[in-house]
């Protein structure tokens, strides 16, 4: 009995609610053009660092959802030479070179067809370096074996099969359908860059055409297609940042989406197919929208830092004021033991590791000069906060 999405005698033709998607597709393209926006308040140097720091999260995170962690110095000093930016005196890894080689082939290398020989040379940068022991375990730069292809978990005499890939035997003939989809749908008026994007991430990784690597490669595929719909802002987010966040329910939207349902209805409409994507697409597009409004509120914070330092260059502070400054100034994040209700002159004795009289000094000089502001309150519970330049204050991700 037919189990799996690919299955389906109407694989691959997609179909969803589009009423349902339409409000998302819009907050979605809103959300880009107000990045864009946010980083052309930045001058050159602000937004090369800007879009060096989404790049190198994206590669980062996109590893890390598979469970693994690179050499994040590493993986910048590549990227950085690429981008013309200061590398650093680390020297990169062959891993970080192929990681950098296949990002700026996604980002940059737009107008190229996709090719089967495209997608195996991104295989082999994925595991550049790797071919000792782990290049005699997996094909690199090739399809996957014969093998079976499941994903699993549980026991090893009970495990739990939470997916299968469709068989080896005509592997190249659907990836050469999927590819010639992708080259085409570029073009396709009546298809949503967005939703493209989200159906070929889906598309690819049902096919799970590597022994290893699939998710990877996937991400990369969708970060072309985001490119290629949008050539601007996918400079700027990390959309693996905001799948590792909600990395569960990634796995279970796909889990369920690639599983037939118990019975197939009929055709919502002559426009949708029984295989019924809308659900992965809400997740998709609603991950996209919280990956932008994130890398928005970043950026905020960095363009509302420069500006701070550019209004009180010129104050003369110590090298304790300026610790805490910059702790107040990278935000309040909790695990850095934060200052979501403002700084205390016990909490700045603390951070700055000086006495409680240098410590209430510091902060009346610091008032004094504009740095900071005293919140309402008194005696012990007296606390201040950063007193942002006008217009330089970081916008909440909700803010238009």
């Amino acid at each position: 009995m037919p189990h799996w999405i690919w299955q389906h005698p109407d694989w691959p033709r997609f179909g969803w609610q589009a009423e349902t998607l339409v409000p998302l597709l819009r907050q979605v393209a809103i959300a880009q053009g107000r990045l864009l926006g946010r980083t052309h308040a930045g001058n050159e140097t602000l937004q090369a660092e800007f879009s060096l720091d989404a790049l190198l999260q994206n590669i980062v995170n996109s590893s890390a959802i598979e469970g693994e962690r690179l050499n994040v110095e590493s993986v910048r000093s590549s990227l950085a030479r690429r981008l013309g930016l200061d590398a650093g005196n680390t020297q990169p890894e062959a891993r970080s070179e192929g990681l950098a080689l296949i990002l700026c082939d996604t980002t940059t290398n737009l107008d190229a067809p996709l090719s089967e020989a495209r997608l195996l040379q991104w295989h082999s940068w994925l595991f550049a370096g790797d071919d000792g022991f782990l290049g005699q375990k997996i094909r690199i730069g090739d399809w996957r074996g014969n093998e079976p292809m499941q994903v699993v978990s549980g026991r090893i005499d009970r495990p739990t099969v939470h997916f299968e890939a469709p068989p080896r035997d005509g592997l190249e003939v659907r990836i050469a359908e999927f590819v010639a989809w992708f080259n085409a749908s570029r073009s396709d008026a009546a298809l949503d860059p967005l939703l493209r994007a989200a159906i070929a991430h889906f598309w690819f990784v049902t096919l799970h055409p590597f022994d290893d690597g699939n998710g990877r490669i996937t991400r990369a595929l969708t970060d072309l297609a985001l490119a290629q719909g949008e050539q601007q802002s996918i400079r700027f987010y990390a959309m693996s940042v905001a799948i590792l966040a909600d990395r569960k329910g990634y796995y279970q939207h796909l889990e369920n989406s690639q599983k037939l349902p118990s019975t197939l209805g009929p055709a919502v409409d002559s426009m949708v197919a029984a295989i019924d994507l809308t659900p992965w697409l809400h997740w998709f597009l609603s991950t996209l929208q919280r990956a932008i409004v994130d890398a928005e509120a970043q950026i905020d914070r960095v363009l509302g830092k420069s500006q701070f330092w550019l209004q009180h260059r010129q104050h003369g502070l110590g090298p304790e004021q300026l610790k805490v400054l910059n702790r107040l100034l990278d935000g309040d994040q909790a695990e850095r033991g934060g200052f979501a209700q403002g700084i205390s002159a016990a909490q700045y004795q603390t951070v700055a590791k000086v006495s409680k009289a240098t410590a209430t000094r510091h902060l009346a000089d610091l008032v004094a000069k504009g740095c900071l502001v005293k919140l309402p309150g008194g005696g012990r519970n007296t606390r201040y906060q950063i007193h942002w330049p006008a217009n330089g204050t970081p916008l909440s991700p909700e803010h238009p």
